[in-house]
């Protein structure tokens, strides 16, 4: 376990890094012994350094939570990360693509609570009751940590490579579609670059939420009535560079896009 100043240095680098767009060192082999209790105590000192600053917490984000991201970053575990309103952009936003380090791109559904949720003992139930809607969503991921040889570690530390979201689509209430058979046809310039179904995601993608409610629990927090959140990819990660247009394709529920500049 690393002590306090370490965490709140690193911490604090971290925070830096997001404002000067470089990336810093990885921390795995900086602080060989450092665990994944240590890496949230991180990411919990990096989010309130960012609420200080006038940031307003909406939400958290489940990461590597299907087969197609664990196999594309060698971590078998979810994780999860912070979102903050200014990380919540609309379908047909132009994104400024040198705001973040590493930008790519994934296909999510985001669940919308009405009711707040507990840990320990929740269950899918309970999410799909606390539910509002549920919507397609892109995650922009970023990058404050290098990206080679990363950990479970570096990547929780990095809030989760959480950079931000673009919500589109057709909003719907959780019972109104068979939420594990949603899919969707991810485009770059046109060109299908990815395809998934929702169900890739521990089988439902509610059940990451309830995974979530029960790990921060252990944190003493919760989730709110009214947060968003990000219940894990469906597909790989796609890279995207300046003048990239990035569309999906959700059938029923409708689509959501945005372009690079």
């Amino acid at each position: 376990m690393l002590d306090h100043a370490t965490i709140e240095a690193i911490a604090d680098e971290l925070v830096e890094a997001g404002r000067s767009r470089t990336p810093v060192p990885l921390l795995t082999a900086r602080y060989p012994d450092m665990t994944v209790e240590d890496s949230y105590a991180v990411q919990q000192l990096w989010r309130r350094r960012n609420e200080e600053a006038g940031r307003k917490l909406v939400g958290r984000k489940i990461g590597l939570t299907s087969k197609a991201m664990q196999a594309a970053t060698g971590i078998t575990e979810p994780d999860y990360g912070a979102i903050f309103d200014d990380m919540v952009l609309e379908t047909g936003c132009s994104v400024e693509w040198d705001k973040y380090t590493h930008p790519r791109v994934e296909v999510e559904l985001a669940f919308v609570l009405k009711d707040g949720l507990k840990g320990p003992g929740c269950t899918i139930f309970d999410v799909l009751n606390a539910t509002d809607y549920v919507v397609p969503a892109l995650e922009i991921l970023d990058s404050r940590i290098e990206m080679e040889g990363r950990t479970i570690v570096d990547t929780i530390s990095d809030n989760a490579a959480m950079g931000a979201m673009v919500v589109g689509g057709r909003p719907v209430k959780p019972d109104a579609v068979d939420l594990r058979w949603v899919s969707a046809i991810l485009y770059k310039n046109q060109t299908v670059e990815e395809t998934g179904v929702a169900a890739g995601v521990l089988d439902h993608p509610a059940a990451g939420v309830h995974w979530l409610a029960n790990k921060i629990a252990a944190h003493g927090d919760s989730l709110l009535a009214g947060d968003i959140i990000l219940a894990g990819s469906f597909t790989r990660p796609l890279w995207v560079h300046k003048g990239d247009t990035v569309h999906a394709d959700y059938g029923p529920l409708g689509a959501v896009t945005c372009h690079f500049h």
